[in-house]
């Protein structure tokens, strides 16, 4: 796994292939739309989706959090997807919260958040309404919040789809720009938007376990 670093806002970032963001000058994960529950939502509604996907994102943070020492993560919106999680699902968030019991956790709420409901207070997750300030950074759901902060956001799940001759991709990327950035979907569930650079962005693909800018 090949991380990119990236200065935004005069504090290094590292970019993850694992579609997450890490602050290390504050040890902070930062994590969008991870969508907890959102499987499950869709095999009740008779969606054959996969199963595992929860367990999948906690391993997958467990990952991170060896890779790269943290104290806190931020949850930039839709940390859970709806508000009838399932008992397994809940089981498995408050196990994985028990294994780490000093780990700040912040939640700023998300449009799903606002549907599902806050997390059980048994998941000790500070939860915020956008923006969330710390340093030069606002860390937001939406991309287009106004703040004196460099906004950090979620909800789009921006994907970009590169061209070949004879075939195409669509890759998860971050889309960094001036005055914000927009963070990939982490959730192991979640569908993407196809995203074009604007004036003065950049794009910057997952792509064989590694972040790669692909141009202005």
């Amino acid at each position: 796994m090949m991380a990119l670093e990236l200065e935004v806002a005069g504090e290094m970032l590292m970019l993850l292939p694992q579609k997450a963001m890490y602050w290390p000058s504050n040890s902070t994960l930062i994590i969008a739309d991870i969508h907890f529950g959102k499987a499950a939502t869709f095999r009740r509604l008779g969606v054959p989706v996969p199963h595992g996907t929860t367990a999948q994102n906690l391993e997958l943070l467990d990952e991170l959090m060896m890779l790269y020492p943290t104290q806190h993560i931020i949850f930039l919106g839709d940390f859970l997807h709806a508000p009838d999680i399932s008992a397994a699902t809940l089981q498995s968030l408050l196990n994985w919260r028990t294994s780490h019991p000093a780990l700040e956790m912040t939640l700023v709420r998300g449009n799903h958040d606002l549907r599902a409901g806050d997390p059980p207070q048994e998941l000790g997750i500070h939860i915020v309404n956008e923006p969330f300030r710390s340093g030069p950074y606002a860390f937001c759901h939406y991309p287009d919040i106004e703040s004196d902060g460099y906004v950090l956001a979620g909800h789009v799940h921006p994907s970009f789809h590169l061209y070949g001759k004879r075939d195409s991709l669509r890759l998860p990327c971050f889309v960094v720009g001036e005055r914000r950035t927009i963070l990939p979907a982490f959730g192991a569930f979640t569908g993407t938007y196809t995203m074009s650079p604007q004036v003065g962005e950049q794009i910057f693909i997952i792509a064989d376990d590694r972040v790669m800018k692909i141009g202005n």
